[in-house]
């Protein structure tokens, strides 16, 4: 099969993963590109889009049999941006990666297959993009091992306002609040892209957060 696999941030955290997914795959015999642009997506039998800021009209969708997108929600609910991060914040213990038909408008296409993951409350950023990368990339490979027996499931129900797209101002922590308060927040910063901030006496002050093992604190 001949896939293309677009994500438009070189310095997201998944495309070292992707790199090794591709790899696989390539070697499983089939040509697989790793791209960032959409301008750099040719054509073949399946385009995923992962991480993908950049919209695919209808006919740059026709040059593939199928375009794939995965999103880490239960649709139709959690329509947008960052859904993960949302149900996080949410304290929602369980998340659910759907991969989808990419269609117009945005995340409402047909359900080709789902995934839940399960959260105990204490992962970081990494260890969450862990088990998020981990689904991402098994329903890629369902995806593509059985590309001509999967039917999908189109959305049933209300799927509600789409979420809005996440900036560095969320990441704003509150000082008169405890850290208990604020723990979730710091669940889903990103010490080095989106770091946890407050502002104290005049000034701006960053946070970084890192997990310490029971053993290594004793």
């Amino acid at each position: 099969m001949k896939i293309t696999v677009l994500c438009t941030d070189p310095l997201h955290p998944v495309v070292p993963q992707l790199s090794v997914w591709q790899q696989a795959f390539v070697a499983r015999g089939h040509d697989v590109a790793l791209v960032y642009d959409k301008s750099e997506a040719s054509g073949g039998d399946i385009l995923f889009l992962v991480s993908c800021s950049q919209l695919i009209t209808e006919s740059e969708r026709g040059k593939y049999t199928a375009v794939l997108v995965l999103h880490a929600s239960d649709l139709p609910r959690g329509r947008g941006w960052s859904p993960h991060v949302w149900a996080v914040l949410d304290n929602t213990p369980q998340i659910t990666i759907c991969l989808l038909e990419a269609a117009d408008p945005v995340d409402s296409g047909t359900v080709w297959l789902r995934q839940r993951i399960q959260l105990e409350g204490h992962e970081l950023l990494a260890e969450i993009n862990q088990k998020l990368f981990a689904a991402e990339l098994e329903l890629m490979s369902q995806a593509v091992e059985n590309f001509d027996r999967i039917e999908g499931s189109p959305q049933q129900g209300e799927p509600g306002a789409y979420l809005r797209k996440r900036t560095s101002e969320d990441s704003r922590l509150t000082p008169d609040k405890t850290i208990a308060e604020q723990f979730d927040l710091l669940r889903v910063v990103d010490n080095e892209r989106y770091p946890a901030f407050f502002e104290f006496r005049g000034n701006r002050y960053t946070l970084k957060i890192e997990k310490v093992n029971n053993h290594e604190s004793e």
